[in-house]
């Protein structure tokens, strides 16, 4: 056992997911000595890739699928060999009331051009304008806000200065998402394509007041500054595996198969101190601070009796529960892709960007009623995307010279209450039948038909409900990004005193910190919790 005063480490990491690596370089390369501990025999966490059908060799990106928001400066800092492909095609939506026709978005289309595709799908040209100044618009919050994120938290105030543009700001920040999108655009079909960014992830209604919708979209368009989703080159598995890397270069200390059992803050003559089990052992070490890469809810069961002393939990207050996921995360692997019932739209460029089904703006809100009544959307609005149309590399050499395809889809609107209405094994099943159904929806053929097959001679589709993701990766409810979603930025009143509070990753325990998808402008791969932990972490230190 340790004794009360010798740290064992300078930080210790719970959770090895990519932004616990991520903390752990910043701090390794600054000298300090840190211990990462990982329960599972691998480190990555969500983003990682895995060969999810018997037999067939692809390695898909088993959950998080798609990089925008990892910042090139901490590329830059920890010296990461990554390469993303940046997607010509933004999206293809087929009309769910015409599905011969509908909606490709070229990034590489002139004005000529842009306008025959939106005409094609019956768009009319207001509304062409309309999503032009929409873009331009989001364009702008982007590029005032994504800098952002890897520095101190700004006010709220200062964040609408950095806009600029007190009409922008009101549209996106303070109405809800819903209204603003129904001001601007009149086909249904356009709402859709815009609403989807405000839901992936995220249980509500546009209209909502509480505004969940807008933030999930505001984290959804800032990426890069620009709003573009990229595909990852390896797999999502090749950008944690950078970060494990350069953790692991800088001095780091990495333990896979060790779950921590428990978390105690320090007392004020003491340090904090990690229980975990490693290699059927109990173990306790030591360490002046303790990062936490794991949910809140999680950090919270860790905390015990030391939580319970004062529940009201973390930075703002509020009382830790458990959060709620609503989707479900579906793999395919194809021996090609399929025909579209769209004929003037080739399925490699439908396939290449953002491909929405069933996504009107009615489909969704109906989507979302349904499933507050305890039922499955039908149809299931889904978002797919194909890996291989961009990057072949994940696919073993046999495979790479073939019409083989990776698909990855999202079912929208799929909260976990449902598992404990329809029971975990009976919803994966429903929801398998309505991802085939939705996409047969649109295709001039049954999915069916191109669908690979195993060496055990099953179809190659691997369905993921929120209860598997809390399972695989200790998600609460399955809540990709570890609980409601805060804004990026601190409310005015907020107190920033503490190098924690400034950073966005404080608790109510100044030796433990939040480093992972939990702290303020967390979720998605993108570093920015672990960087602004470690921020924290520096910054403390340099203050003495």
């Amino acid at each position: 056992m340790p004794d009360d005063k010798t740290p064992d480490y300078d930080a210790v990491i719970v959770g090895g997911g990519h932004n616990g690596l991520t903390a752990a370089a910043y701090l390794a390369q600054a000298g300090r000595r840190v211990l990462v501990l990982e329960r599972d025999d691998h480190v990555g966490g969500a983003a990682v890739s895995a060969q999810a059908f018997e037999g067939v060799d692809a390695r898909l990106s088993r959950y998080a699928y798609l990089v925008s928001l990892l910042p090139q400066r901490i590329i830059d800092d920890l010296g990461l060999d990554i390469s993303l492909v940046r997607r010509r095609y933004s999206s293809y939506t087929p009309d769910p009331l015409d599905p011969t026709r509908g909606l490709l978005v070229d990034r590489a289309a002139d004005a000529e051009g842009a306008r025959a595709d939106f005409a094609r799908a019956g768009v009319t040209a207001s509304d062409l304008a309309a999503w032009g100044e929409f873009s331009d618009e989001t364009r702008r919050i982007a590029e005032a806000l994504f800098p952002t994120l890897t520095e101190p938290l700004p006010t709220r105030a200062a964040a609408k200065a950095l806009l600029g543009d007190d009409e922008v700001w009101d549209a996106f920040i303070e109405r809800p998402l819903g209204a603003t999108i129904d001001a601007r655009f009149r086909s249904d079909l356009v709402r859709g394509v815009v609403a989807t960014d405000g839901l992936i992830g995220t249980f509500t209604s546009l209209d909502d007041p509480a505004l969940d919708a807008n933030r999930c979209f505001l984290y959804h368009v800032i990426g890069g500054g620009t709003g573009d989703w990229d595909v990852p080159v390896g797999g999502m598995g090749a950008v944690s595996g950078e970060i494990a890397r350069a953790a692991a270069s800088a001095g780091a200390t990495v333990l896979t198969g060790a779950e921590a059992l428990s978390v105690v803050p320090a007392s004020e003559a003491g340090l904090a101190t990690v229980q975990y089990r490693h290699d059927g052992e109990l173990r306790t070490v030591a360490a002046r601070t303790i990062l936490s890469n794991v949910a809140p809810a999680v950090l919270d069961r860790l905390l015990g009796d030391a939580a319970a002393i004062d529940r009201p939990g973390f930075a703002d207050g509020a009382v830790v529960v458990r959060p709620e996921g609503a989707q479900a995360k579906v793999n395919l692997f194809l021996t090609r892709l399929p025909k579209l019932r769209d004929e003037t739209v080739a399925p490699e460029a439908a396939f290449a960007g953002t491909f929405h089904i069933n996504e009107l703006g009615v489909q969704l809100q109906a989507a979302f009623e349904r499933a507050e009544t305890g039922e499955l959307p039908d149809p299931m609005p889904c978002e797919i995307y194909c890996h291989t149309l961009s990057d072949r590399t994940i696919l073993g050499e046999s495979l790479r010279d073939t019409p083989a395809q990776t698909l990855t889809l999202f079912g929208l609107h799929v909260p976990d209450r449902l598992v404990d209405r329809i029971g975990n094994d009976e919803l994966r099943d429903r929801i398998r039948t309505a991802v085939l159904a939705s996409l047969n929806s649109v295709l001039a053929e049954p999915i069916e038909d191109v669908l690979a097959i195993d060496a055990t001679g099953k179809p190659c589709i691997e369905v993921k409900t929120t209860r598997d993701l809390e399972e695989a990766l200790a998600m609460p409810g399955g809540n990709i990004f570890h609980g409601p979603l805060s804004w990026p930025w601190a409310e005015d009143d907020a107190e920033l005193g503490t190098p924690a509070q400034r950073w966005g990753v404080a608790t109510r325990f100044p030796d433990v910190l939040l480093c992972g998808s939990g702290a303020v402008r967390g979720g998605a791969v993108s570093g920015i919790g672990g960087h602004n932990a470690a921020m924290a972490v520096l910054e403390a230190d340099a203050a003495g």
